[in-house]
């Protein structure tokens, strides 16, 4: 299923929303291997902030002894994962980087970071843009976190380990979207309603990642997201420096630096599953990567393109924001990452997943090769981020 979508331009982030149509199909649920779960059917039809889609989803997937381990590891998480915060006050914070409006300078501040923005191209903005509003629907992050059985936040402030690391991931995160809205907002260069509209269309739609309130599934999902934005930031910041804005690259380097500090924290998660679990979380593995990945921001809509995800996925491809490729080599380096290609003991349902998950990343290599090859000249659109300006997909 993975390697079927992902080579499609207007798919490139790995939305979901085609694949669901066959919801029954691509799922190969941890249920069946682990426990039982719930099945819903979804209508989603004329509802305005609701997943634009027809599909299945899968809840409660994990069974109650699977659910004990993660309480068994409160002790671990605290020794091992909190360790990856930062205290507030060593944190950067999204005035360092901008003019301050306390200063008799703002003016000529604010007006040296326009006169820099002024050399970005469009099709720079919309993958900023894209970054940024995938940023700021932090409250669905935090919530799907909180759907995890076992690890979710009870009380909103629960002082357990892993409450308190969904709290403090969501806080840092925080930082990162502020930090971008402002920035975009001062440089004039894009429509900051336009903006604001697809921020608050896509909080209202949520996510669909396929997690199934499971744990083993969102931890492995959380480790791929967090080196994906890391990996996206990092081109930003790549691009603003080419393009002469230091102050832009500055703020999207620190903001890749964050994204890697927590995927350090996931990837730790996950491979201390491996050593307790090794057949339980392979088969997760497995079933995520068959399910494909999604990016966080899949339903993005900003009230006119209902398919802008797969625009700005298209435009970031283009770029080497992220692609394809990257995809692919995020697989590997979690295969890696987790040695999972030396498990041992497994069942034969096991070996299956292992070998899947193993070879994944080469034949999508093989089909991004392929699909380049045939690739044609690409159309024009506007984007009502910059505008209605045209930028090529």
């Amino acid at each position: 299923m993975a390697s079927r979508v992902a080579f499609h331009p207007q798919t490139l982030f790995f939305s979901r929303r085609e694949g669901c149509r066959d919801a029954r199909s691509c799922r190969v649920s941890m249920a069946s291997a682990i426990g039982s779960s719930a099945v819903t059917k979804v209508e989603t039809q004329n509802k305005t902030f609701a997943p634009r889609d027809l599909h299945i989803q899968v809840t409660h997937s994990l069974p109650p002894q699977k659910i004990e381990i993660f309480k068994s590891l409160e002790d671990w998480a605290e020794s091992n994962i909190l360790v990856h915060l930062k205290p507030v006050e060593k944190c950067w914070q999204p005035q360092d980087f901008l003019p301050d409006p306390s200063s008799e300078g703002f003016y000529e501040e604010v007006s040296e970071l326009r006169e820099r923005c002024k050399e970005i191209p469009d099709d720079y903005l919309v993958c900023l843009v894209g970054d940024m509003i995938t940023e700021e629907a932090l409250p669905t992050y935090q919530t799907m976190l909180n759907t995890l059985d076992g690890v979710r936040d009870e009380t909103g402030a629960s002082p357990t380990s892993w409450a308190i690391w969904t709290r403090a991931w969501t806080a840092e995160e925080n930082r990162h979207g502020d930090l971008l809205n402002k920035y975009l907002y001062l440089s004039g260069r894009v429509d900051m309603k336009q903006i604001e509209k697809t921020i608050q269309y896509l909080i209202g739609s949520g996510m669909d990642p396929g997690t199934e309130n499971n744990p083993y599934l969102g931890f492995i999902y959380t480790s791929f997201q967090e080196r994906a934005t890391f990996i996206s930031h990092g081109n930003t910041a790549r691009h603003a420096k080419e393009h002469g804005d230091l102050k832009l690259a500055q703020i999207c380097g620190i903001i890749a630096s964050d994204e890697k500090r927590h995927e350090t924290a996931y990837t730790k998660i996950v491979e201390k599953l491996f050593e307790i679990d090794p057949e339980g979380t392979v088969l997760g593995f497995a079933d995520m990567m068959k399910k494909k990945i999604s990016m966080p921001a899949h339903l993005m809509y900003d009230g006119r393109d209902s398919n802008l995800f797969e625009h700005f996925s298209a435009v970031a491809q283009r770029l080497g924001v992220y692609t394809a490729k990257d995809y692919a080599d995020i697989l590997e380096f979690l295969v890696n990452r987790w040695k999972i290609g030396d498990l041992t003991g497994l069942s034969g349902e096991g070996n299956k997943a292992q070998e899947f998950v193993c070879t994944l990343a080469s034949r999508i290599r093989r089909l991004e090769e392929r699909a380049q090859a045939k690739a044609k000249q690409a159309s024009t659109i506007p984007f009502s981020w910059i505008y209605d300006r045209q930028v090529q997909l």
